[in-house]
């Protein structure tokens, strides 16, 4: 549900509707409690990705609901989660992008609105190919726009819409399926 209404619903990310619409995006939760574990799984999804042709997986979702739920430790695990990449010299063909329900970028307090841009229901590691970040990139005319033009969308958006799009998110995820 977030992936539908956010990340394409509000264009936050130009690239991800083609991986989407084709089910080339793996979502794999982690039962993971603690981070050593995540980091087991992260490394098991790392592998799975660099293997696993473009055409069939171009994109992972590791979402870990058990765990790192303070963002300064999520933060702090990103540099495991590079040192896996490294581990794995996956280094320049996978990287991984950081989505976390308390997101902060760098000198913004946490209401700013503009964190929201990289808020997840649940702290989530996307594991990205390089590959399709230099096809999108070249595809797109400006991609350096794009953090600007999603922090306009969410200043436009403001903090009760954006606590009316998590709350339909919610509504979405809990809805019986077919």
């Amino acid at each position: 549900a977030w992936v539908e209404r956010v990340v394409i619903g509000l264009n936050l990310c130009p690239f991800a509707k083609a991986p989407q619409g084709k089910g080339r995006v793996r979502y794999v939760v982690s039962e993971a409690t603690e981070p050593d574990a995540l980091r087991r799984d992260l490394l098991d999804e790392l592998r799975s990705l660099a293997q696993a042709p473009a055409d069939q997986v171009e994109t992972t979702l590791l979402i870990a609901p058990q765990v790192l739920h303070e963002f300064d430790d999520y933060n702090a695990f990103l540099a495991d989660a590079d040192g896996a990449v490294a581990e794995l010299r996956l280094r320049g063909v996978i990287q991984v992008a950081s989505l976390h329900p308390q997101y902060r970028f760098a000198g913004t307090e946490d209401d700013d609105i503009g964190n929201a841009t990289n808020r997840s229901p649940h702290p989530l590691l996307h594991l990205i190919r390089e590959a399709s970040v230099a096809r999108a990139v070249a595809a797109f005319p400006d991609a350096n726009a794009i953090f600007e033009t999603n922090i306009a969308t969410m200043r436009s958006l403001g903090p009760a819409g954006w606590a009316v799009l998590q709350q339909l998110c919610r509504e979405d995820a809990a809805a019986p399926r077919d």
